[in-house]
């Protein structure tokens, strides 16, 4: 790949439209608005990995597990004690648990 593409890539990872197509690439109806779609989704991945131990997962109430979930894009439904361990399964490393 050269430098063009991989600009373009991580341009358009990051999310930036202006820059993502200022390397001379044509903008199709089709293509722009799929973009735009994937942009304005509302979704942002958090720029930090939750720091909570097993402890902290084991008496964090419901509606602060449903939180956690939701800033992650992580739709769970269950029992608290199953929201519970789906977190300590996604946030957790192998050695923490």
């Amino acid at each position: 790949m050269d430098l063009r593409g991989l600009l373009h890539s991580v341009s358009y990872l990051l999310g930036n439209p202006n820059e993502a197509h200022a390397y001379g690439e044509e903008r199709s109806s089709k293509g722009k608005k799929g973009y735009e779609e994937l942009c304005n989704s509302g979704f942002q991945m958090p720029l930090h990995y939750p720091r909570y131990k097993k402890s902290d997962y084991q008496k964090m109430e419901e509606w602060k597990l449903d939180l956690l979930l939701k800033e992650y894009g992580l739709s769970f439904e269950g029992s608290l004690e199953e929201k519970r361990a789906f977190a300590m399964g996604a946030f957790l490393w192998p050695d923490q648990n």
